[in-house]
């Protein structure tokens, strides 16, 4: 099986690499582990160039020009396995490569879980998903565009006092997976993001904010001045902040901040922790642990989507599935592997998920306001206070309070807590403020009740 590119590389990417001969290597590392007496062998590999530059008071502080590339190979013998990956693609180093896999798949312990995944999970047909759109980018139009972001958000009000700097990345690359079954896929992509963060200060002290935009095509991201104004925007927004007295309060968590909660969620009926018992989801399929009208869903194979992926990491064809339903979980996040460990079917989800799309059961932001009346409105998150074995929640936070249904002031140092488990049993509504940039798209997330920590 192959896809071809239709669209020319980009002439950086096309000196680098060439599909075709990441292809052949893929035939020829097979082939060779064949010859070493494997019973299985899969080969997955990766090139892409790509071009970063910040600008920082108008000054170009780092600019960088990357080209990365990189070959994995896992062999079987039996049920024993080892893997080897290198970023030479010389012949030499590629034989060795396959040969140092060999030799340690010879010393480890038979895992009767091990092994390709099942021949008749191979994705038939490698769709065009529309996510390769080269940006023939010159350094000049880099920097340009990250100086008229930062100019931008600088010159919006005086409070505007400094800048982290704005950054214009722009990447394409492509990806390659073959194994022994007779597998062999291809598909190109690219990402390109432009951001800025600048600090604005009163009497008080002084607040940062930033703001993004992404996309798998230049034409579709936010204009460069648009970034700006919004970075500065929502830093002024934070000016004078307060801190609150310790309670229990309903909490929203902004659309620009909701995937994190719905990645906890992801995370703990992933395969891995599930098979090793470190989930507080164990068990959890065709239970309910959302309120009826909430659905979550993964979609593959969205055009243009910045998680869609035409097969995944086992070259397993991904597909649309529904994670929740009406409250209930009715699917987990399977590998082939973690699959075979829980004794249940492969969900085709090894690398992670592709697109997850989370449906709204509320109005805007300003209706979730007014459906909550008083509390607290979080717009950042800060540390790593997760616990997915038991489910508890605790992470310092800052955003606005609100009363009335209206935001009276913003707030920070504080601190947030509950447990996973109760916030989604609790969680009350799904914004329409949908978040389209990342792979987990969300709009802002309304809790009952959690704990404030304050002074």
């Amino acid at each position: 099986m192959r896809h071809e590119m239709e669209k020319a590389l980009p002439s950086q990417l096309k000196e680098f690499v060439s599909e075709s001969q990441y292809l052949q290597i893929a035939k020829d590392m097979l082939a060779h582990a064949k010859q070493k007496g494997a019973s299985q062998a899969e080969v997955a590999l990766h090139a892409s160039t790509g071009l970063n530059v910040t600008v920082r008071l108008n000054e170009v502080e780092t600019l960088e020009f990357n080209r990365d590339k990189a070959v994995g190979v896992t062999v079987y013998f039996g049920k024993q396995k080892g893997s080897a990956s290198t970023t030479d693609i010389s012949p030499t180093s590629l034989k060795s490569t396959i040969e140092a896999a060999c030799d340690l798949a010879k010393l480890t312990e038979p895992d009767p879980y091990s092994g390709l995944a099942d021949i008749h999970e191979m994705a038939k047909a490698i769709p065009d998903l529309d996510l390769y759109h080269p940006w023939d980018l010159t350094v000049d139009n880099a920097v340009n565009l990250a100086k008229a972001c930062e100019r931008t958000a600088l010159s919006l009000d005086k409070k505007i006092s400094n800048s982290e700097g704005a950054t214009l990345a722009s990447s394409q690359g492509f990806h390659v997976y073959g194994n022994s079954h007779g597998f062999l896929g291809a598909y190109p992509t690219s990402r390109h993001s432009l951001s800025c963060m600048v600090i604005a200060q009163d009497a008080q002290g002084m607040e940062r904010d930033y703001q993004y935009t992404v996309s798998r095509q230049k034409e579709m991201l936010a204009k460069a001045e648009t970034v700006g104004l919004e970075a500065a925007t929502r830093a002024l927004k934070r000016l004078s902040a307060k801190k609150l007295p310790t309670q229990r309060v309903p909490v929203i968590f902004h659309s620009s901040i909701a995937s994190s909660v719905i990645g906890h969620f992801l995370s703990a009926i992933s395969g891995g922790r599930l098979f090793r018992k470190s989930s507080f989801l164990l068990d959890s399929l065709n239970k309910k642990h959302f309120p009826d009208n909430i659905q979550i869903s993964e979609r593959p194979h969205i055009l243009g989507g910045i998680g869609s992926a035409p097969f995944d990491s086992d070259g397993v064809a991904t597909n649309d599935k529904e994670l929740v339903q009406n409250g209930v979980i009715t699917s987990y996040i399977l590998s082939a592997y973690s699959a075979r460990k829980l004794n249940l079917p492969n969900t085709g989800n090894a690398g992670g998920t592709h697109n997850i799309f989370v449906a709204s059961t509320q109005g805007d932001f300003d209706s979730m306001l007014k459906i909550m009346g008083r509390g607290l409105v979080v717009t950042e998150l800060m540390g790593q206070g997760i616990n997915l074995v038991t489910g508890d929640y605790s992470r310092g936070a800052s955003g606005f309070w609100v009363e009335h249904g209206e935001i009276q002031f913003p707030v920070h140092e504080i601190t947030i807590a509950g447990n996973l488990q109760n916030m989604f049993k609790q969680l009350i509504g799904v914004g329409s403020d949908i978040d389209k940039r990342g792979s987990i798209q969300s709009g802002s997330l309304l809790i009952e009740e959690m704990t404030l920590a304050g002074v």
